[in-house]
């Protein structure tokens, strides 16, 4: 069975046909409109030519937002002007064909689960460090979606009392303090220092900004101030992972986003923050950590594998 899998992202809509696998037969990708009914047009536009050639079960479409507990209307999307959007059924009336929506961190974290990093176990939460952090849990085998159907937000989680703002009207919210933005923050607030900041002043003083990729490549370089940023923002992750334990359980954290790209120098001290933060530590069971898979195509995959399957 093969089934259409459609990511809308910010500034790009990725679609594939996956079969059951999770296995990506055909892709396609291009622009976001702005304008939300030419969005809609290009979401059309590329599940008719995904299944032109394939016999198609049903379509997945993920989008970031405030999804409804039936998965039928999009509450709020912060980056589209939709509030109330009946999506699937404006989507099914033009495609005639069962379609499926799902929030994207959670269509990437069920991809992660079913085919990436996940594979095998039945409690996990994955993590995406990305320009803020998304959050999905999968528990006892099933994506936990809430009473609203708008749970698992879990970058939104109050991490400093009257901390940074956040995007989300809230201040203090975990993503303020592990995403790739707050890498480039710490950057340069250590390049403001001096001393082990030399590195990330050049960088900046070139560029005139500190991007995250240069980030990155002085943290594998063992650039000590580069290093210390990363410290700074996996100790803010590491530490939400030990209250994300105490509530959930979970065997495994999967931690994806641009920022996973570093591997085993972000593990290392997000496993160190949370074991120093975990309720009973020494005395209990503990989850492994690793590095997402699929990388981008996570939500493509996972989206199209949960459409026209029962809630």
């Amino acid at each position: 069975m093969q089934n259409v899998g459609i990511d809308i992202g910010g500034t790009k809509i990725a679609g594939g046909v996956v079969d059951d696998d999770g296995t990506i037969i055909e892709k396609l990708r291009v622009d976001t409109p702005i304008d939300p009914a030419a969005l809609v047009d290009a979401v059309v536009d590329m599940a008719d030519h995904l299944r032109r050639a394939h016999d198609i079960h049903a379509i997945g479409v993920a989008a970031a937002g405030f999804i409804s507990l039936d998965r039928s209307t999009v509450i709020y999307a912060p980056n589209i002007d939709w509030r109330d959007e009946p999506l699937r059924a404006r989507l099914e009336q033009r495609l005639d064909a069962p379609v499926t929506i799902e929030n994207d961190a959670n269509a990437a974290g069920w991809g992660e689960y079913r085919f990436g990093a996940g594979r095998g176990v039945h409690d996990m939460v994955m993590l995406t460090m990305g320009t803020g952090v998304g959050g999905a849990v999968v528990s006892g085998g099933e994506l936990f979606r809430g009473g609203h159907g708008i749970g698992g937000e879990l970058g939104h989680m109050r991490f400093v009392r009257g901390g940074h703002p956040c995007g989300c009207g809230q201040n203090g919210c975990l993503e303020q303090y592990a995403s790739g933005r707050a890498l480039q923050r710490e950057a340069n607030a250590i390049a403001d220092e001096g001393g082990i900041g030399a590195a990330l002043a050049a960088i900046r003083e070139e560029k005139g900004a500190i991007p995250g990729p240069a980030v990155s490549r002085l943290v594998l370089a063992g650039d000590p101030g580069a290093v210390e940023a990363l410290r700074r923002v996996a100790t803010a992750l590491g530490e939400a992972c030990g209250g994300f334990q105490a509530v959930l359980d979970p065997e495994l954290f999967v931690i994806g986003g641009g920022v996973a790209q570093l591997g085993a120098d972000l593990l290392a001290p997000v496993k160190l923050a949370y074991e120093t933060s975990l309720p009973g530590y020494g005395e209990r069971p503990v989850a492994d950590f690793a590095i997402a898979r699929l990388g981008n195509d996570a939500g493509l995959i996972g989206v199209a594998d949960l459409a026209g399957k029962e809630l």
